[in-house]
């Protein structure tokens, strides 16, 4: 079981309720394949760098979570056949990185508070 973060865009034209279905079909999908979360946070609507599928802005979601390393293309592949999707990035994460991630989290519970 690997350690991985996913951050994903979802198109701005999509409801509240839209994004949260999409979210939680895909929470769904990793825990059926055997996946734990570590942490999942929603970033809401942001703009865009430059415009994909011309659109300026879009909803930003990171899952991070732990699983095996053959359900990522499995979970990449489901990605690009859902048009709700305008970019992802799955990273694997080494000890550094998830060291810094926990860091990363405990910064914004205490900005948030």
């Amino acid at each position: 079981m690997n350690h991985y973060e996913t951050v994903f865009i979802l198109n701005p034209v999509l409801s509240d309720e839209q994004t949260k279905e999409t979210v939680l079909k895909y929470e769904k999908f990793l825990t059926s394949k055997g996946a734990k979360f570590v942490s999942k946070e929603d970033w809401g609507l942001k703009k865009l760098a430059y415009p994909i599928q011309n659109k300026k802005s879009g909803f930003y979601y990171l899952f991070e979570y732990t699983v095996d390393p053959n359900v990522i293309s499995d979970l990449e592949l489901e990605f690009r056949r859902d048009e709700r999707f305008m970019r992802y990035l799955t990273v694997k994460l080494d000890k550094h990185a998830a060291d810094w991630a926990v860091k990363r989290r405990e910064r914004s519970k205490t900005k948030k508070a």
